[in-house]
């Protein structure tokens, strides 16, 4: 995003430049599956876990360790948010309200849960291109497969990329240490 004043640059001891002033994690927003904007601002000052779900896949079991993590340390400023993703194997066919009842039903998920949402490719959601630019990655900056997990501290930087196959548990001790 780029500030500046009407001609597009701004002064500084007599020279003329261009101002920028890069995003940061509490400056997206996203809809939630029951419809509404949520701002990332909202969790100023919590540590937050991004992570890709997927409800078909054979990490999904992941969501009772996630459950466990938002219960265990939510109350110390721990926030896990769940974005459905269909990019990988189809494994995320339903709708929101089939989401939903899936992650209650099946795993009793009490932590946010975002509406579906593309992770890699030209309708990647801006929060994603963002989390990719500052923690690349393997891969250079895609996401590889369902349940990669992106951990930004308290101060809004992303500081950690998890790998699908890294469990919620093995999460634990690096999380404790940031809260």
């Amino acid at each position: 995003m780029f500030i500046s004043d009407p001609e597009g640059f701004k002064d500084f001891r007599g020279l003329k430049i261009y101002w920028y002033m890069e995003k940061t994690f509490y400056s997206y927003e996203a809809v939630t599956l029951q419809g509404k904007m949520k701002s990332m601002a909202d969790y100023r000052n919590k540590v937050v876990v991004i992570v890709n779900t997927a409800s078909k896949c054979g990490f999904t079991p992941q969501y009772a360790g996630l459950e466990e993590l938002h219960k265990k340390f939510s109350e110390k400023g721990l926030v896990i948010c769940g974005f459905p993703c269909n990019q990988f194997g189809n494994q995320e066919p339903g709708d929101s309200k089939e989401i939903s009842e899936g992650c209650l039903i099946n795993y009793g998920v009490s932590f946010q849960i975002f509406e579906k949402t593309e992770v890699n490719g030209k309708g990647t959601h801006p929060l994603y291109v963002f989390l990719k630019n500052r923690l690349p990655g393997f891969l250079g900056g895609r996401i590889k497969w369902n349940f990669t997990k992106f951990v930004i501290d308290r101060n809004g930087m992303p500081v950690k990329r998890f790998a699908p196959w890294t469990t919620p548990k093995q999460m634990e001790k690096f999380l404790a240490n940031l809260l």
